[in-house]
């Protein structure tokens, strides 16, 4: 018999998995890990990491981070490239050719990534950006209208993709209206339900094929007036059955400072809802305990919508790095046609 998965993602406190960290993993058996900068040294450190990580599992599970460009990267210079925030990056392109120059972006991202083992990116956002959208997204995001956000979203995913590199959509169903840091606290959005589906929801549609998806810790008043999203399941339901989204569906990070309850509450709630996998991140051993306690094991239909997404990665194409970056000026500079 197999043994089984943790319906979970969990993070570890440095750049080295010590001793004890690699045992409690061990039986812990969580579905994938995450890293953040305070795991990052250099590229050998990096990839020595990330296979004793899978080591440490005992199979070849993925590895996630937040390499979005901008304020979120966790790979950075001398050893990575520097990239601009999306909405400069879209910006610069121009209308006409800002899916190819973030395809390009993603692209070259993916490359980075699979050269240290890291296999899974916390990107695309089809977060829609408005005036009023907090700082802390809104230079992260692709742009104002819904169409244009889905055409670069799934640009982004595919150059990704194209590096063997799985992507995850966030935030399902729409984090854009959002007016505060929902790290430290809990956005509401009041906008009308008819609103959220021809803009915000409308966004992610077109992306409803990716293989991984993660929620947004906000409520929206017209559909839940109470529960954050990634807690309800009427949200969930949404996500499912009117956005469409199949895929392996993933919470934003359950420590953040917008939902309530004790942690290990939050997994229940958070699984109960309908969510396939609790993502933790700082690395604290007793609240992983505590939500290890709670997430319970991934179900068949789980296991197997995850099997799906990592066989993407698998999927990686030759690549051409110096004419990508070549191309990538050119559209920054405005050079459409090169």
């Amino acid at each position: 018999m197999s043994t089984p998965v943790s319906a979970t993602i969990l993070g570890l406190e440095g750049p080295i998995l010590e001793a004890d960290e690699a045992m409690f993993f061990a039986a812990a058996q969580p579905w994938g890990f995450i890293l953040f900068a305070r795991n990052v040294e250099s590229p050998e450190q990096l990839g020595r990491l990330t296979r004793d990580l899978r080591d440490a599992v005992g199979r070849d599970a993925p590895v996630l981070i937040d390499q979005e460009g901008g304020r979120v990267q966790r790979l950075r210079p001398p050893h990575w490239r520097e990239w601009p925030p999306a909405l400069d990056e879209v910006a610069a392109a121009g209308p006409g050719a800002a899916a190819r120059a973030m395809y390009l972006r993603s692209r070259l991202i993916a490359a980075e990534l699979r050269a240290v083992g890291i296999d899974v990116n916390c990107a695309p956002l089809a977060d829609v950006a408005r005036t009023t959208t907090h700082p802390i997204l809104r230079n992260r995001l692709y742009g104002d209208d819904p169409e244009a956000v889905a055409e670069i979203a799934l640009a982004v995913a595919l150059g990704l993709i194209d590096g063997g590199v799985v992507p995850v959509v966030k935030h399902l169903p729409g984090y854009g209206l959002g007016e505060v840091d929902s790290h430290e606290s809990l956005p509401r959005v009041d906008a009308g339900a008819d609103e959220l589906r021809r803009t915000d929801f409308a966004a992610f549609r077109p992306l409803a094929d990716l293989p991984l998806g993660m929620t947004a810790h906000i409520v929206y008043e017209a559909f839940d007036p109470e529960t954050p999203a990634t807690l309800s399941a009427e949200m969930i339901r949404l996500i499912r059955d009117d956005i469409g989204f199949g895929g392996l569906l993933m919470t934003d990070d359950l420590s953040m400072g917008a939902l309530p309850g004790p942690i290990g509450e939050r997994a229940a709630r958070a699984r109960a809802a309908g969510c396939d996998l609790i993502l933790h991140c700082n690395g604290r051993r007793a609240e992983m305990e505590d939500v290890l306690a709670e997430a319970g094991t991934m179900d068949e239909g789980a296991l197997a919508r995850g099997a799906a997404a990592l066989a993407l990665r698998s999927g990686a194409l030759p690549l051409d790095m110096d004419e990508m970056e070549a191309e990538l000026d050119r559209l920054r500079n405005g050079d459409v046609d090169g």
